[in-house]
C-alpha cells in the first residue's frame, strides 16, 4: 500500500517526483478528465501520440479516465 499525501485544503492528492535537476509535481482532483502540463493541455505538450496514450492509458487502467483531473507542473532538465 502506498502512502498518498493530501492538501489539507483542498483534499487533492499530491505527488513529487524529481531526477537530476528536474522536478514534476502532481495535483490530482476529483473532475472530468482533464489532463494539463505546466498550463497547456496534454495534445498541446505532447505532440506525439504515444506520449499521450502512454498517460491516458494508465488512468484507463485503473478505471479513473473520466473521474479526475491531473495537473502537472514540470521545471528543470
Amino acid at each position: 500500500m502506498v502512502a498518498v499525501k493530501k492538501d489539507k485544503i483542498s483534499g487533492d492528492a499530491l505527488g513529487t517526483g524529481r531526477r537530476k535537476s528536474s522536478v514534476a509535481r502532481v495535483r490530482i482532483r476529483p473532475g472530468s478528465g482533464k489532463i494539463t502540463l505546466n498550463s497547456k493541455s496534454i495534445n498541446d505538450y505532447f505532440v506525439n501520440d504515444q506520449h499521450q496514450s502512454a498517460i491516458s492509458d494508465t488512468l484507463a487502467a485503473v478505471e479513473q479516465s473520466e473521474k479526475v483531473d491531473v495537473l502537472v507542473r514540470v521545471s528543470g532538465g
